[in-house]
């Protein structure tokens, strides 16, 4: 993933980005030919999914929540998964950490059963990140975990301890490599561009061989090639040949069937899917002295947002170089799969929801019931501005219990509630409502009575 000092969109950011950060509408380029994708995180030319895309993606929009796990070389080094390039850390000295990670054989049936418990429904691995090492069984190099180190394979064990869970499997494979000889070299010399292209389509090939069905494949950074210098349609077509279920992301310059906004919450547009993916403290891999943490209240709160308008949301942890989960990671996810629990449902089978103004709430939606996710309680009542429909009853989904509604054609107001919140971290109210849900709070300031006016 992007260091947090080098933005991956600045580094990376090409023409089409550029026109959609001008916030030029897209109506203006209608009649125009899409430009090649940009290896960035959202698509300016954002087109609705094809029928073979719904096929494919139907279980990743019901998932709603998976993990991303970052594991490798920079967890033993424990300073950041950037330290290699940030510090300009020389390969010969970088090198020796292959052989000192040796992460405990079946550290990732912990991994796959806290993803569970937090209420995941799918996982994503580094199978190899930006500092090159593989954490599989490859026939391509010697710098991998079945022949350093580790001396056993750390992706088939992630394998089959996602699916002894019952989740969804991905894989992450960075394109850009900082080890291998070509990585930079690639560039300006095209025997260099062919040597590399070759070796990682070849370790693409390997991933997605070895392991059986594998349902996500997360590329990331690009530099320094473009999708012709990838060969990235060829790329994706053998992807496809050897798993025609599988969803690809939009990192190796090409649309793919998913968008990827990073550390942020963006929508896309018309249609098109996308996935907020963040830290849960401020590092992608293990850093030891990273105390950050974001509150169980946070992820539930950016978990709403990410299904209010219809994205997903990849959380991720950085085990330690043993593989074992720091215990503020537990704590929180346990906490969240708590609320989860209870409240499962009101994410998972989530539409667009159009209502999002509140001072101490967020929405979601299934039909023509409205959620309420109350996040400051603020204790005996609550009400939302500019409802433009009718609600017939509601209720606390923790308690079940009833909640008196009044309503007028500027506000609805839930009285009667209990002055401590029912649920933690966030209580949800059920309305349900004749239609389905709307706000219009513009229509509220323009025409609400004003006393002595």
């Amino acid at each position: 993933m992007s260091s947090s000092f080098i933005s991956r969109r600045s580094m990376l950011l090409g023409t089409g980005a550029a026109v959609a950060s001008l916030g030029v509408s897209s109506d203006a380029f209608a009649q125009a030919a899409p430009p090649a994708q940009t290896a960035g995180e959202r698509d300016a030319f954002p087109v609705p999914p094809t029928p073979d895309q719904i096929r494919r993606m139907a279980w990743w929009h019901e998932a709603k929540f998976g993990m991303f796990i970052h594991f490798g070389l920079y967890s033993q080094h424990a300073r950041h998964e950037w330290a290699m390039e940030q510090e300009a850390i020389p390969i010969q000295e970088y090198m020796p950490l292959a052989q000192e990670f040796k992460p405990t054989p079946g550290a990732a049936r912990a991994w796959a059963r806290l993803a569970k418990a937090a209420g995941m429904k799918y996982m994503v691995l580094t199978t190899k990140h930006h500092e090159g090492f593989c954490n599989f069984d490859s026939k391509l190099t010697d710098y991998c975990a079945t022949k350093q180190g580790p001396k056993h394979d750390i992706v088939r064990e992630y394998v089959d301890a996602a699916r002894a869970e019952g989740l969804h499997v991905g894989f992450y494979y960075s394109l850009m490599d900082w080890h291998h000889p070509d990585g930079a070299k690639c560039a300006t010399d095209e025997a260099a561009r062919k040597r590399f292209v070759a070796y990682t389509h070849g370790l693409i090939r390997e991933i997605l061989t070895n392991y059986g069905k594998i349902d996500v494949l997360w590329y990331d950074v690009s530099w320094p090639l473009d999708a012709k210098g990838w060969e990235s349609e060829k790329m994706n077509k053998m992807v496809f040949e050897l798993q025609p279920d599988i969803i690809v992301n939009n990192r190796n310059h090409l649309q793919g069937d998913f968008s990827t906004p990073e550390q942020k919450i963006v929508a896309e547009t018309n249609g098109r899917a996308w996935e907020s993916c963040m830290t849960l403290n401020d590092s992608w891999g293990y850093q030891r002295a990273d105390d950050d943490w974001k509150s169980a209240k946070t992820i539930v709160r950016n978990l709403i947002t990410c299904a209010r308008d219809g994205g997903n949301y990849l959380l991720n942890i950085g085990p330690r170089p043993d593989g074992s989960i720091p215990e503020e990671t537990v704590r929180v996810l346990t906490e969240v799969g708590a609320w989860m629990e209870t409240n499962g449902d009101t994410i998972r089978k989530s539409e667009i929801c159009q209502p999002r103004r509140s001072n101490y709430a967020s929405f979601t939606r299934t039909g023509n019931t409205l959620y309420m996710h109350v996040y400051y309680w603020p204790g005996t009542d609550v009400a939302i501005s500019g409802l433009q429909t009718t609600v017939k009853s509601a209720r606390i989904l923790k308690t079940n219990a009833a909640v008196t509604v009044s309503q007028d054609p500027y506000r609805v107001h839930l009285t009667g509630l209990p002055i401590d919140a029912p649920d933690a971290p966030v209580t949800t109210i059920v309305l349900e409502c004749e239609s389905e849900p709307k706000q219009d709070t513009n229509f509220v300031r323009i025409n609400k009575p004003r006393a002595g006016v």
